[in-house]
């Protein structure tokens, strides 16, 4: 259920589907239905060296009856087709044609044969693959006499024993959803379609700010952006650091003036050099706004979900304030399994496979969020932290993902269609989307992989809380106090695409389409 993100390895193994690595063979039988090469056991030499949790360098030695046994099988094939002048199709002998065809025919034994051979060698030293092989063909050698012989380099999930899951102590975080809560959410509902106005004046915690931004180090220009459109709140994040203070940097700010602070990068910035740095952060305020409600008549009702009456808008709130009451306690029941599951998961994970598998741990946070109502300022900031952090918070889901994984092999836990379809589904009410347009977000985005995974794991722990006792704690819902914008301060931004709907334009921050009430 892990991204598999190495590229494949050769042309002349194009084609391979996942099932290389399961141990099925690639060859079909012939026609006269013999027995084709591939259905019998290659006889292999292979050789494990562990150099690390997650990582393996394996030999192979493929004997030459093995390369003959290939050959041959190609050969038969071929002499039912083959022309060679001189001779009618199919006609020509067998001697002259494997002379005349061998290199030919070569490429395409070694191409099977390193197929079939990685596929056994997978099966019977049990090796748990979480990607495909780093392999160079071209570099392989098909020799006239004796074996062949090839390596690879492949990670694999750890190897351990499946910590005590039934019976665990969980703390539940509860809450009876108040008039007060649906009022400082319906505010949050109502903001997303509010219309920004010019403001003369002094900017307010809450404004709203056009800004062109220019961040710099030594009097060097890292980055800019011009009109973003910025909301004064306490903190403002980056994709790849922070300002802690910017709403008192910011505070009583007026167009045309200029304020400047500074920004701390974070140690897993894309800009190696400025990592864990202070950069300058250059503001032009081109123009302050106030955010300007919407007025809750039957005609913005009706726009905003056909609702006949505000008090239908408030119930729909409510609901959508006990799925994110859902979330929180999914998300804390997790982090405690999790912690007492991975006590004992001490294994040092391959950077590498921590820097691919960082995009896959971000989309899956964000679909997430997007299924659990949240809206796409709170998903942005959540995204910022998650990069600022990458290699720690994708270690941590990794070894989850690595536990749960066999919990679910464990217990036949699987992901079905209709698994699949419900989840985009979900997301699709939530986010205000068409289920086509969420189908085709996800499939172009190629996270088919984390929403399958989301859903196993999901499973797992919901089958671990029903084993579980628990213990009723407070709960309180939080305001986000960080404003978060999607610009890296230090340059050098890294490639991880956005696991979400498409941008609005920085004029229509406040209006965008967001997820239904």
């Amino acid at each position: 259920m892990v991204e598999n993100d190495h590229p494949e390895s050769d042309a002349s193994l194009e084609g391979a589907q996942d099932e290389n690595l399961t141990g099925e063979s690639l060859t079909d039988t012939s026609e006269t239905g013999e027995e084709a090469v591939g259905l019998q056991k290659l006889d292999l030499d292979v050789n494990v060296d562990s150099r690390g949790a997650c990582e393996r360098h394996v030999t192979v030695a493929v004997s030459r009856d093995d390369i003959e046994r290939y050959y041959d099988n190609e050969f038969s094939d071929m002499i039912k087709t083959a022309e060679v002048p001189g001779f009618r199709p199919g006609h020509a002998p067998r001697k002259l044609i494997e002379t005349r065809f061998r290199k030919d025919v070569g490429d395409r034994v070694k191409g099977a044969l390193l197929m079939d051979a990685i596929a056994q060698a997978n099966e019977e030293e049990s090796l748990s693959a979480i990607s495909e092989p780093d392999l160079d063909a071209d570099a392989i050698i098909l020799p006239e006499d004796g074996p062949m012989t090839f390596e690879f380099d492949l990670e694999v999930r750890p190897e351990f024993d499946v910590p005590q899951w039934k019976g665990l102590k969980i703390e539940k975080p509860v809450r009876e959803i108040t008039d007060t809560d649906v009022d400082r959410q319906l505010e949050v509902v109502l903001s997303r379609y509010g219309k920004l106005v010019p403001h003369e004046g002094a900017a307010e915690s809450g404004d709203y700010l056009t800004c062109n931004l220019t961040f710099k180090h030594d009097g060097k220009e890292l980055s800019k952006a011009e009109e973003e459109v910025i909301r004064v709140r306490p903190v403002l994040s980056f994709r790849d650091g922070k300002i802690d203070d910017f709403g008192k940097l910011m505070e009583g700010v007026e167009a045309g003036q200029t304020r400047e602070g500074k920004a701390t990068l974070s140690e897993e910035a894309p800009n190696v050099a400025l990592r864990g740095q202070e950069v300058t952060a250059e503001f032009e305020v081109v123009e302050v706004k106030k955010l300007e409600l919407p007025e809750l008549d039957s005609d913005f009702l009706a726009t905003l979900g056909g609702y006949e009456s505000e008090a239908d808008l408030r119930d729909a709130i409510r609901d959508l304030l006990a799925n994110q009451l859902q979330y929180e306690q999914r998300q804390k029941a997790r982090e405690q399994i999790t912690a007492a599951l991975t006590v004992s998961a001490d294994w040092d994970l391959p950077t590498g496979l921590l820097e691919r598998q960082s995009r896959r741990e971000l989309q899956r946070a964000v679909l997430e969020l997007q299924r659990s109502g949240f809206g796409e300022e709170e998903i942005r900031a959540h995204e910022n932290e998650l990069r600022q952090n990458s290699n720690e918070s994708t270690a941590k889901a990794l070894k989850e993902h690595f536990i749960l994984e066999r919990i679910a092999e464990d217990q036949g836990i699987e992901t079905t269609e209709e698994d699949l379809e419900m989840e985009m589904l979900q997301i699709a009410y939530q986010t205000g989307e068409t289920l086509r347009r969420v189908r085709s977000r996800v499939d172009k985005g190629g996270m088919m992989d984390a929403l399958s995974n989301q859903v196993v794991e999901r499973k797992v722990v919901d089958l671990i809380l029903e084993q579980a006792t628990f213990e009723e704690v407070p709960f309180e819902f939080s305001a986000s106090e960080a404003e978060a914008i999607d610009q890296a301060a230090g340059g050098h931004d890294d490639d991880i695409p956005e696991a979400k709907p498409e941008e609005s334009k920085p004029e229509e921050k406040a209006s965008a389409e967001g997820e239904e009430a």
